[in-house]
């Protein structure tokens, strides 16, 4: 194999390859990204038996073929060229090595047979469509926050992507949650993707599919089964397994008689709680909030450290409250939102807090309050 390629292009494929590839790995192989060359087209492909992540990238192929070399060290020898380069790949079956060349540098890697990299099979998918990267984007990025780390609840490390009734009729819904707090974000259904089977994509796969999702012009071929979804633009194909569980029926956590309306401008709000939370060395610190009409008193108090107030100006009509939150789920919820006002739905200091952004309602967050 013969290949040369833009230093450019092939440090964008790379980097999505080998941030699939798992550092600590007990299957050399798995530490490979394979390099196949055919017509005017190379494929970069990487696994870690969960995900696979094919990136295509044209290049002058002067003698076709397949290769693999380890994905961190050429990522690393092709983030230090220098721009604009011309980088040519050379793979010799005979030493197994792959020559690495740039102007005057010239490197040498050790290879693997290209028959040992596991390729995953490919499943039968129920359903078929297309979506706008935008919107994907902003059911995920909106929903990721609140997935859970604990491998305990394994079905909760990841956001389940799924088909329901909302009040306009059915939409795409992804939820993620903690058990502390939880995220729901509704899109318009897409054409053919009704008959979805809902899914949970694993937390490692929604970080890798950011990188798909930049171009809002862009649209996603999105194909899901019961154990796979594939995520696919015409140069990166993005296959993941779901996680094998059942989501909890998250409704039930939802409230629906919170009657107490507070609307607070949401980013003077979250500079507000960054800002009395630093007195406290824990970042779960409860921040509470003493709620009075149209204001508003967030305050801390670490006896260790000090204590801290601020007031804002909010729009309040109900009768006093006083609850408190962890500081850090209280700034996450209040960086999701887009608009200006963020809307928030009380009911008593023991029970959970609804978010909303303004009155759009495809947006919904619920934080668990802390004893203060």
């Amino acid at each position: 194999m013969k290949i040369s390629i833009e230093r450019g292009t092939l440090l964008k494929a790379v980097s999505q390859a080998q941030s699939v590839v798992e550092r600590r790995n007990t299957i050399p192989i798995l530490a490979n990204v394979l390099i196949e060359a055919e017509g005017d087209s190379v494929q970069f492909r990487a696994t870690d038996l969960d995900i696979e992540v094919v990136d295509k990238a044209p290049a002058q192929v002067e003698r076709a073929g397949a290769t693999t070399v380890a994905a961190t060290t050429l990522h690393e020898i092709v983030r230090k060229l220098p721009d604009g380069a011309l980088v040519t790949l050379t793979a010799d079956g005979a030493t197994g090595r792959l020559t690495v060349e740039a102007g005057r540098s010239n490197f040498s890697l050790a290879t693997l047979p290209r028959e040992d990299f596991p390729v995953m099979a490919s499943s039968e998918y129920q359903s078929n469509f297309t979506a706008p990267a935008g919107m994907l984007r902003r059911l995920f990025d909106k929903s990721k926050f609140a997935i859970s780390t604990e491998e305990t609840r394994y079905y909760l490390n990841g956001v389940y992507l799924h088909v329901t009734d909302a009040d306009g009729g059915k939409v795409l819904r992804a939820v993620a949650t903690d058990g502390h707090r939880l995220a729901r974000i509704d899109a318009e259904l897409p054409a053919g993707s009704a008959e979805m089977p809902g899914v949970i994509v694993p937390r490692k796969t929604v970080g890798e599919l950011r990188k798909l999702l930049d171009d809002d012009e862009m649209d996603i071929a999105v194909s899901v089964s019961e154990t796979k979804v594939r995520f696919a633009t015409p140069d990166i194909t993005l296959t993941s397994k779901v996680i094998d569980g059942t989501f909890p029926d998250y409704t039930r956590v939802i409230p629906q008689g919170n009657t107490r309306r507070l609307e607070v401008d949401a980013s003077e709000f979250a500079q507000a709680v960054d800002r009395v939370a630093t007195v406290s060395s824990e970042r779960s610190r409860a921040v509470k909030l003493q709620l009075e009409e149209d204001r508003l008193i967030l305050s801390v108090n670490a006896p260790d450290s000090g204590a801290a107030e601020e007031e804002l100006a909010v729009a309040y009509g109900d009768e006093r409250l006083e609850i408190g939150f962890n500081a850090k789920y209280l700034l996450e919820i209040a960086s999701q939102v887009d608009r200006e006002n963020a809307v928030f739905m009380f009911n008593s200091a023991g029970d959970p807090t609804l978010m909303r952004e303004g009155n759009d309602q495809s947006a919904v967050y619920v934080v668990m309050p802390m004893r203060v």
